[in-house]
């Protein structure tokens, strides 16, 4: 992730390396059912293997639990003799994305795609402080767990679907249109209508911790 003095290229001999202070380097786990983000951590230059599995452990030992597979790309990390045979000792199947075939790890790239077009390139400062990033981007996957919702979860959330909650958007619906047939459908995911029709809404939007790039909008029944 770029930090505010970005990825700009000077003149050979002398480009910017991806190091601090020019960006910073993340990363993320995710539980591919739930789309959820179980886990972070900021580096930074490009973490070694040691790094990788020793975040991986932490995260395990907070969650109680490892996962059976484990995917990930054919970074140097994860190819790393010693990233091998820590996956053997416990239990875990590793399994590699395709070189250079889109999609072939859609879940994750899709989530570090998303936090920095939704968090760090809203940021009128990417923070230099590596305490600050942190924070920054636990308040985002907060945010990106509990309030955002998700196309391939059918409108739910990651939180929603990990804690088997019952999900918000399938529970009934106001509808302002008047006359608006009962029995006929609206947009995915369809519900039923709550009351009568015609009714008048007032929209609140609220923030997380303040944050402006992290809406959260409410729709009550006007008084």
């Amino acid at each position: 992730m770029p930090t505010v003095v970005g990825f700009w290229t000077s003149w050979f001999p002398f480009p910017v390396p991806h190091v601090w202070p020019f960006c910073w380097w993340l990363a993320v786990a995710v539980d591919h059912f739930s789309r959820r983000v179980v886990g972070f951590a900021v580096y930074r230059s490009q973490p070694p293997s040691v790094a990788i599995r020793g975040f991986l452990e932490k995260l395990f030992r907070r969650v109680g639990a490892k996962p059976q597979h484990f995917i990930s790309d054919q970074g140097r990390q994860f190819i790393a003799k010693d990233f091998k045979r820590w996956c053997r000792r416990r239990g875990i199947r590793h399994r590699f994305g395709a070189i250079g075939k889109y999609g072939s790890l859609a879940v994750i790239e899709r989530c570090i795609r998303t936090a920095k077009a939704e968090c760090t390139r809203r940021l009128v400062l990417v923070p230099f402080r590596l305490a600050a990033i942190e924070q920054e981007l636990a308040l985002y996957f907060a945010w990106y767990n509990g309030r955002r919702p998700h196309t391939p979860l059918d409108g739910a959330t990651p939180d929603e679907v990990h804690h088997h909650r019952r999900f918000a958007c399938r529970a009934p619906r106001f509808e302002p249109r008047p006359r608006w047939p009962r029995r006929s459908l609206c947009a995915a995911p369809q519900t039923l209508i709550r009351g009568l029709p015609r009714v008048r809404l007032e929209r609140e939007v609220r923030h997380h911790a303040g944050r402006r790039h992290l809406p959260i909008v409410t729709l009550t029944r006007a008084a």
